[in-house]
């Protein structure tokens, strides 16, 4: 038993220039609530597509990969979930430091002379809650980066994991979760003890007199889900354990994402914007004394933000607060918010589309000119 995960090759390479070492790029997708993998599939096979097409990403081999979170599927646990601490549903915590786990040890498959290697790179990719564990990895990767620095330590994988410092990020809730409309309905019944304590118990007992194809119709006919996540969501909605760990999680976030701590660091701005700012100034120079200055390009962004419109888990206020605190990283930070009428839940029925915007700024973070 295990957690379920989609893996998405690269198409086999075609014979070139042996002199030429493509990169090994891993993207790494991590799951919202419910973290099921399964949701996503037709959003990470149309991205695979469209990356294997896209010209301008020849020079990189990407791997794209994702798993479940923990809880959310019977068969990754061996023991019903109960009141013990020890076979009590995973916290939002278990959940980053499961994945930071999984990232660190991940190696690239495919057959060759760096079968084996770590990936040269690693894009995070991540869907609501998933977004803020993503942000999470690189806040933390780059905390341990700066004690090491600062106890002149070596790297604790021997200088072979790449570096968490890039990722893109859908619907991301990544403050005050609880203030947002979705988020302050959950909240209420986190404050409601005698409802907090016996929630995953209403909600068996809503869900045990349905069986099976009455609750795939009820999805599928009165939701309106597609097959694909129809089925995912019924074996969901059916599972021992799936929603107490749904609604487990779900009351954890209200608790824990509340205002930003991220460091300034962490978005590598003023430190980096100095510094490329001396550089194309000392370049400037010397190019003076050889030929007339050439515009030098712009550092590529490292985190892209793609918000809802209207996105019923995220509070707009505080959206609109987080985007304007970091208008001024432009250069290294990309914000967007949707404006058409994507919904928070993209995986259900939008999938193409919000694969072809990522491919995109995949593009313009590995692509060739």
């Amino acid at each position: 038993m295990g957690l379920r995960s989609l893996s998405y090759p690269p198409k086999p390479a075609a014979d070139g220039d042996p002199a030429v070492k493509p990169v090994h790029v891993l993207i790494y997708f991590i799951t919202g609530n419910p973290g099921l993998i399964d949701y996503y599939a037709p959003f990470l096979s149309h991205l695979r597509e469209l990356l294997d097409d896209s010209a301008s990403l020849a020079a990189c081999r990407f791997h794209i990969y994702g798993q479940d979170l923990a809880g959310f599927s019977d068969d990754d646990h061996e023991q019903p979930f109960d009141a013990s601490p020890e076979r009590w549903p995973f916290s939002l915590e278990h959940q980053i430091r499961l994945v930071a786990h999984t990232v660190r040890s991940m190696r690239i498959e495919e057959e060759g002379p760096r079968q084996g290697d770590p990936y040269d790179r690693v894009l995070l990719m991540g869907h609501s809650v998933g977004a803020y564990i993503a942000l999470q990895l690189c806040h933390r990767a780059l905390r341990e980066e700066r004690e090491r620095k600062s106890k002149t330590e070596p790297d604790a994988g021997g200088g072979l994991s790449p570096r968490l410092d890039s990722a893109v990020l859908l619907f991301p809730t990544l403050e005050h979760i609880a203030r947002s409309p979705a988020g302050w309905k959950l909240d209420l019944l986190r404050r409601t003890s005698l409802l907090e304590a016996n929630a995953h118990r209403l909600a068996r007992l809503i869900l045990w007199p349905w069986p099976r194809t009455a609750v795939s119709w009820f999805v599928r006919c009165a939701m309106g889900f597609p097959y694909q996540a129809a089925e995912v969501t019924t074996r969901w909605l059916k599972s021992r354990d799936g929603v107490w760990q749904a609604l487990h999680m779900g009351l954890d976030e209200m608790r824990t994402i509340r205002e930003g701590a991220w460091d300034e660091e962490l978005w590598g701005i003023e430190r980096e914007a100095e510094m490329w700012e001396e550089a194309q100034r000392q370049k400037q120079e010397q190019e003076k004394q050889h030929r007339a200055d050439k515009p030098a390009p712009a550092p590529t962004p490292r985190f892209y933000f793609f918000f809802g419109k209207h996105d019923h888990w995220v509070a707009n206020h505080y959206r609109d607060l987080f985007i304007e605190k970091r208008r001024k990283q432009v250069e290294r930070t990309r914000l967007m918010v949707d404006d058409g009428g994507l919904p928070h839940a993209f995986c259900i029925r939008h999938s193409e589309t919000v694969a072809e915007k990522a491919c995109t700024w995949i593009q313009e973070m590995y692509g060739s000119p």
